[in-house]
């Protein structure tokens, strides 16, 4: 995804906080099954090595969890947290499984 207006529309879907990071999750109905992602960190996260090594983790995240349990035909946007930089990834792997399992119901 790398519109605003993809990014804006995915905030109106389900949504699931963790303490890393937030998933949001929107069906787009338009027959495609192809799961889209987006990634974005704020400047209150921090300066721009720590936003871009937060963003680097949660796309590994996704990369390894999406396609076995992200919900096809669907726009799925991670927004980082101040916390995530400091979490274990094996802790953040499981609470990305946790919060797919959540939007997904």
């Amino acid at each position: 995804m790398a519109r605003r207006a993809d990014f804006l529309a995915a905030n109106a879907g389900k949504r699931a906080p963790m303490p890393g990071f937030v998933l949001l999750m929107r069906r787009r109905d338009d027959g495609s099954p192809a799961m889209r992602m987006g990634f974005t960190v704020t400047k209150k996260v921090g300066n721009s090595v720590i936003r871009n090594r937060l963003k680097r983790r949660l796309r590994a995240l996704a990369r390894e969890l999406l396609p076995v349990s992200g919900v096809a035909g669907a726009d799925h946007v991670l927004i980082g947290r101040s916390g995530g930089i400091e979490r274990d990834y094996a802790a953040m792997r499981s609470e990305l499984t946790k919060a797919l399992a959540k939007v997904v119901r």
